[in-house]
C-alpha cells in the first residue's frame, strides 16, 4: 500500500512519539479509530482537532489545512495484498450474503450506515491464543419506496 505524503508525516511522528493512537485520541477527546483513520487519510479533522492532533504529535501547523480537507476514502480499486486487510474481504466473501440476510431479517430491506458508524476493535485474552474481537455499530438505514 502506498500512503500519501501527509499521512506519512504523521505517521513518522506517531512512531517517533511513541504514543498509540489510543493514546493520542484521549489526549484530543477522540477514538484510537477515527485518529487511526485521520493518519491514514481516511478522515478529515475540523481545525481545533487538525491543530491538536499536530500538537501532540510535535508537527508544523503548516498540515493543518491538509487534515482539513475531504479525503478520497476507500482502498483503491483493486483487493489488497495485505494479509490482514485481505481476510476482511474474506470475512465479506464468505459471510457477507448470510449477514445481510439476517440484517434484512431483523431490520428489514435496507442497509448499515458507514456514515453514522462506530466501530471497535479491543484484545480478548484466551488460554488457546488471544483473540481479536471487532465490533461494527452501524445506523439502519431502510430503503426509501416512492
Amino acid at each position: 500500500m502506498t500512503i500519501n505524503e501527509i499521512s506519512q508525516k504523521l505517521l513518522d511522528a506517531k512512531y517517533r512519539s511513541k504514543l498509540s493512537f489510543a493514546q493520542i485520541g484521549e489526549a484530543i477527546g477522540r477514538d484510537e479509530i477515527w485518529i487511526a483513520a485521520l493518519c491514514y487519510g481516511q478522515a478529515s479533522a475540523n481545525e481545533t482537532e487538525a491543530k491538536h492532533v499536530l500538537g501532540v504529535l510535535g508537527l508544523s501547523l503548516d498540515l493543518f489545512p491538509s487534515l482539513c480537507q475531504s479525503q478520497s476514502k476507500g482502498l483503491g480499486p483493486s483487493v489488497p495484498t495485505d494479509p490482514l486487510i485481505y481476510r476482511f474481504y474474506e470475512i465479506m466473501q464468505v459471510y457477507g450474503y448470510p449477514m445481510k440476510a439476517i440484517i434484512h431479517e431483523k431490520f428489514g430491506d435496507g442497509i448499515m450506515s458507514a456514515i453514522d458508524f462506530t466501530m471497535a476493535i479491543d484484545k480478548v485474552e484466551d488460554p488457546k491464543g488471544d483473540r481479536v474481537k471487532v465490533t461494527f455499530d452501524g445506523k439502519f438505514l431502510p430503503y426509501k419506496k416512492w
